[in-house]
């Protein structure tokens, strides 16, 4: 084993403790090091035995054992222990050292970190990880972001690390400074809240309309992930639908409906509210988890509210196509959001972000992984300056085919009374966005009306502005015409 390690990681939950053995079954010596030192011991007598590992009792002992430039990723919990744990690692380090948060930390607390850390003489990256546990141990999707310096010494680890796509390229690249690797990581958990509700739209459908049972889902999904809907989140709840108890009974009939989260997707919401992009299918993901945490009042309304009873009585491998049509293109609409919520950003902070690279990077490893993502860096390869995903002439096609399919299934459940909250926001949005003219000039009128806020006028040159006295009684002066 080497004298010195190659990198330092402080927190052994299971994050860590699988990211550094994944590590080390790469050919790299880790030094080890968590807050509860017993872990340490625990690790390195257990999973680690044998491996080249080093085990460190304090945060002096981790940065004494590891090579120059020294490098200290942390996985620890987001908030006030990161900031805690980059005061006890600064008086260890020398200049030129790097500093890793791998955890899932909010952009703008890494931008303050950056330049906190640049400013001492020291060198700081913010990097997402996805893949869970699985990922971690044999290959993430990681999204690395900060001081451009340090990339070069990070390089070698986290491209060998990181998932690999079918010609070996590693689901690894640098995206950005300051807090671009963290927000991009944001933008892939909000995708993912998309995602997994958009899922569990189309199980309820089946469940609740078709009156499918957990066998005949489980087939769906199986046959689904076949083909151009093939991804990591259809393929466990493929798995999870055909999984039982000890009493031979699907378990996930018996588990809570009340959804837990920790902060990505509404991070992802309030971004877009701040950047005024309309992200709406992830913000009715997240609210649909809110909707589903007030169990008690859902259960008491449930008793004095009702709506009509799901009743089907057609052609259901045609529905089930249909529904897959749905699926797919509402899918694609989120991915748009996504890249459009990216895109801003990028103009806000001066980021200059590689779109058909965060593609390439997602393709393996972490759980938004799926066939979907090559066509998104073929995309953006034939045009970087793409204003639209929908835009492009492969998703154009698919989801002007797919129109007819999504109208009858949102059609058919609203009219049965099942909660689409992002299906119907997909195809909502889909229907604005094509709309050459909104009725966004009654809106405009409202707010002169009543604030004098201002318009502008159909006939005359952007940027020149109007107040009408609607009622008579009002005088000449206006609102300044300001945009939040």
């Amino acid at each position: 084993m080497k004298e010195l390690a190659d990198i330092g990681l402080i927190g052994l939950a299971v994050m860590g403790e699988n990211l550094v053995l994944n590590m080390e079954s790469k050919g790299f010596t880790v030094a080890v090091y968590n807050r509860t030192v017993e872990k340490v011991d625990k690790f390195i007598a257990g999973r680690g035995a044998g491996k080249n590992f080093i085990g460190a009792h304090s945060i002096e002992e981790l940065v004494k054992s590891l090579e120059r430039p020294r490098k200290v990723m942390m996985l620890v919990k987001a908030g006030q222990p990161v900031d805690d744990f980059i005061e006890q690692i600064l008086p260890h380090l020398e200049p030129g050292d790097i500093i890793i948060d791998g955890g899932n930390t909010h952009f703008p607390d890494t931008n303050r970190r950056a330049e906190y850390v640049e400013s001492k003489g020291f060198l700081y990256i913010g990097t997402g990880v996805s893949g869970g546990e699985e990922g971690a141990l044999l290959g993430p999707s990681i999204m690395p972001g900060g001081s451009k310096a340090a990339w070069e010494h990070v390089k070698p680890i986290f491209q060998g690390i990181a998932a690999k796509v079918e010609d070996g390229t590693p689901c690894c690249d640098w995206v950005g400074e300051n807090g671009a690797g963290h927000f991009v990581k944001m933008v892939h958990n909000g995708i993912e809240y998309g995602d997994m509700q958009l899922i569990c739209e189309a199980y309820q459908i089946m469940k609740e309309y078709l009156g499918m049972s957990y066998d005949e889902m489980h087939d769906v999904f199986k046959e689904w992930n076949e083909g151009e809907l093939d991804s990591y989140l259809i393929e466990i709840t493929r798995d999870i639908l055909a999984y039982r108890d000890e009493k031979g009974e699907p378990i996930v009939e018996k588990i809570l409906d009340t959804a837990g989260q920790k902060g990505t997707g509404k991070w992802t919401a309030v971004s877009a509210l701040d950047l005024g992009i309309p992200l709406t299918l992830i913000g009715e993901a997240v609210f649909a988890r809110c909707l589903s945490a007030i169990k008690e009042e859902r259960v008491a309304a449930s008793k004095i509210l009702s709506g009509p009873t799901p009743k089907f009585d057609g052609d259901r491998k045609a529905f089930l196509e249909d529904l897959k049509n749905a699926l797919y293109a509402s899918k694609m609409v989120s991915y748009a959001q996504g890249y459009a919520l990216m895109s801003a950003a990028a103009d806000e902070y001066s980021w200059k972000l590689n779109y058909g690279g965060i593609a390439l990077m997602w393709r393996g490893g972490c759980i938004i992984r799926s066939v979907f993502l090559n066509k998104i860096k073929d995309a953006y390869d034939a045009n970087p300056e793409l204003k639209n995903l929908l835009l492009d002439p492969f998703f154009k096609e698919k989801i002007m085919a797919s129109q007819a399919s999504w109208r009858r299934v949102v059609a058919a459940s609203v009219t049965n009374g099942i909660p689409l909250p992002t299906l119907t926001a997909a195809l909502s949005y889909f229907d604005g966005y094509r709309t050459e003219r909104l009725p966004a000039n009654l809106l405009q009128a409202q707010r002169d009306y009543f604030g004098a806020h201002m318009y502008e006028r159909l006939d005359k040159p952007r940027g020149e502005f109007f107040h009408t006295n609607w009622t008579g009684r009002g005088g000449d002066t206006a609102s300044s015409a300001y945009i939040v």
